[in-house]
């Protein structure tokens, strides 16, 4: 017996758009873009379009400098990204990832303007969050189950996980079409989540980050013996002080206070260290200087 036809909701996946062109934005085109996808990102203006077109153009040229990848293949990629400052070329897409900054007005407003501008009803709507509701995001849409959130890890390029978290809302069906996308055309491991704050991976990191704040702040040990404890004595490739700059301390505590919110347990509150890097503009590796100190051009 044939198998029934697929509906728009589960056809593959070819036209990819962007929202927001920083790290992690940037990542997500770059590996739709080596897919083979027609991909398109959009910023809030000109001037951000082509920063985010440098930050990609980069990362590729690592990766050929690092024989993961061919100049050929690279330039390829390259060709196959839109950069625009207006929402409105997204108007085709069949998936569009926002993926700005972690503030949850912003991204509803985003949703709400996507809605109106993405023309396939069957189009999917995700959202790159760490932590804010899938839900309240769907809401502003008048298509939440085609509303769901689709969480990379940075750097995009090299991390293989992705998690994919469904709302009350969201239909089963796009949600298989979305990890099909993801396992076969990124090549990347899905997992799933409920809608909750933090979702898996950061509900069971961002606590241990926070731990590893609280130890430095109270003077039990530097972070650099912080790090080295955890690199060497637990053989983690990366210390949870460097770790954290590397995500960045804004990102770290914008979860940190989702978590809270939603959860109001002790081991999710942002510390006041951490409160008052983020208020100094001191985010890690993004802007030189987080709980260690970087060259401006790492």
């Amino acid at each position: 017996m044939n198998a029934p036809a697929q509906s728009d909701g589960t056809r593959r996946i070819q036209r990819v758009g962007i929202v927001g062109g920083g790290q992690m934005g940037a990542g997500i085109a770059e590996v739709c873009a080596r897919a083979g996808l027609d991909t398109v990102v959009a910023e809030a203006d000109a001037a951000g379009a082509l920063a985010a077109r440098e930050r990609i153009a980069a990362s590729l040229e690592r990766a050929v400098q690092r024989g993961k990848l061919d100049r050929i293949s690279a330039e390829d990629a390259l060709a196959r990204i839109l950069f625009t400052g207006d929402l409105e070329d997204l108007a085709d897409r069949r998936l569009v990832i926002e993926a700005v900054t972690e503030n949850a007005d912003a991204k509803t407003e985003i949703f709400t303007a996507l809605d109106k501008i993405v023309e396939d009803p069957e189009a999917i709507l995700a959202t790159n969050t760490s932590a804010i509701p899938v839900m309240r995001l769907g809401m502003a849409t008048r298509r939440a189950d085609h509303v769901l959130g689709l969480h990379f890890f940075n750097p995009v390029p090299v991390l293989p996980l992705v998690e994919i978290v469904s709302s009350l809302h969201t239909a089963p069906r796009v949600a298989d079409s979305v990890e099909t996308f993801v396992r076969d055309t990124l090549g990347k491991t899905a997992v799933r989540s409920q809608d909750r704050a933090g979702f898996v991976v950061n509900a069971l990191l961002i606590p241990y980050l926070l731990s590893a704040v609280r130890m430095a702040e109270s003077g039990f040990a530097t972070a650099q013996d912080v790090d080295a404890g955890m690199e060497l004595g637990c053989a983690h490739p990366m210390g949870p002080l460097r770790l954290a700059d590397l995500i960045g301390l804004d990102t770290v505590a914008a979860i940190a206070e989702s978590l809270y919110d939603e959860f109001k347990e002790p081991l999710y509150a942002p510390p006041p260290l951490l409160q008052r890097m983020v208020q100094a503009g001191l985010l890690g590796r993004k802007t030189g200087r987080g709980f260690h100190t970087y060259g401006r051009d790492r």
